[in-house]
């Protein structure tokens, strides 16, 4: 049996409680709570290694998973399957054990009299604003396998982006990782001899090499704490990166950075015009729309400009009245945008706005592989040979003084 922590709401008393319960599954627990006169709204397995949590190593669930869940889940609605068996088949076919005990959950509360869209609410890490909203308006418009349909489609697009960003990191990160090694060979392999061959000459190392000497000691003689302080300095940096402040500041770095703040913008107005274009064409209202793609955007600064616009738009403005003059948005998407007010097909306009930066950003991409790769190398090659000449150069001086001769 697993033991699972619960959220339930009593029927007799209103109060909501939360304690664990043992089962089999999240569906015998939520059976074995309402035979206690419980609604449970949220059930989830006890027990994650939150050191692993912390790092973002525990739980993870692969857009490739959603994905497959909301298409799968969409083909057996549009079939008439009840929602809560076709819940129950979908979840079957699930290899993801973090994603199957969510939908679990999310069973559970089903069969419980909630709608699909709250039971999803329950577990936003997993199915965010926009998630839920999407399959609420199909609740609402009877077109809940079309919701699903659309929403497997746009987060394959959003995979697709955010796939092609990290491609662009890959060469660098291999480039970084290369001096790094360079770096390590040198300091414990030619260094010390470098620093012995001195010592029996009785001679003074150059600075720069004595501080080579140094570094190479500190890694001899305490790589030990080196590798203990990783994990506590990896969940430090996080809770860093975690602060209001420094998001912010990471936010704008994004849009304004030579060589990459282009590419982000691109991202970001993809990621803005396929979301309002979703959610437009599932039946929500435009300001509910913009309001769920401020929060979802994923750029603070981007979600100022997205709030400035709600307020024009609620003062009568059109989405490209409000979006005009905006710092950080790029001027195609208002004027896409006001081209689609005037024919009538706003949705289908910024779909079309999406379908081209999305294009942008592959190629951006490439461009940034093939900018980048010639400056890495120039960065390498100028760190080598600086490491190189602090440590043979003292090497050289020697041979050209003729104190090597002294060494027997």
């Amino acid at each position: 049996m697993i033991d699972y922590v619960y959220k339930a709401k009593d029927r007799s008393t209103g109060q909501i409680v939360s304690a664990n319960v043992k089962a089999d599954s999240p569906q015998a627990a939520a059976k074995l709570l309402n035979d206690q006169n419980l609604f449970a709204f949220e059930i989830t397995p006890k027990g994650e290694n939150k050191y692993l949590e912390k790092l973002g190593l525990a739980g993870r669930i692969k857009a490739k998973d959603k994905v497959i869940f909301s298409r799968q889940l969409s083909t057996l609605i549009s079939a008439g399957l009840p929602l809560a068996k076709a819940l129950r088949t979908v979840e079957e076919q699930i290899s993801s054990q973090k994603l199957k005990d969510v939908i679990g959950s999310v069973i559970a509360s089903v069969e419980g009299g909630s709608s699909l869209s709250a039971a999803f609410a329950q577990h936003p890490k997993v199915f965010n604003e926009i998630y839920v909203a999407l399959v609420a308006a199909g609740e609402t418009s009877g077109t809940l396998d079309k919701a699903l349909e659309r929403i497997a489609t746009q987060q394959e697009k959003d995979a697709a982006i955010m796939s092609k960003i990290r491609g662009a990191f890959v060469y660098p990160i291999i480039v970084l990782v290369l001096i790094f090694g360079v770096m390590v060979l040198m300091l414990t392999t030619v260094v010390p001899e470098v620093a012995k061959l001195y010592k029996d000459l009785g001679k003074e190392l150059p600075l720069i090499t004595q501080i080579l000497v140094w570094i190479s000691e500190f890694f001899k003689n305490f790589w030990w704490i080196i590798i203990i302080a990783i994990i506590p300095g990896v969940i430090a940096l996080r809770n860093l990166l975690s602060h209001e402040s420094m998001k912010y500041r990471i936010d704008k770095l994004k849009l304004t950075a030579p060589l990459f703040g282009v590419l982000f913008r691109k991202v970001y107005m993809a990621r803005f015009a396929r979301t309002m274009n979703t959610l437009l064409a599932t039946g929500i209202p435009m300001l509910q729309a913009m309001d769920t793609v401020k929060r979802a955007v994923g750029n603070r600064l981007v979600a100022e400009d997205i709030d400035r616009a709600i307020t024009k738009v609620k003062g009568g403005k059109s989405l490209s009245e409000g979006l005009e003059g905006s710092e950080y948005f790029l001027k195609l998407v208002p004027q896409m945008s006001k081209i689609g007010e005037e024919s009538g097909a706003i949705d289908d306009m910024l779909g079309r706005t999406a379908t081209y930066y999305e294009n942008e950003v592959d190629e951006a991409v490439k461009n940034l592989s093939t900018t980048l790769e010639p400056i890495l190398m120039v960065v390498l090659g100028v760190i080598v040979i600086s490491v190189i000449a602090a440590v043979l150069g003292p090497v050289y001086t020697l041979v050209g003084s003729g104190d090597l001769n002294s060494i027997k």
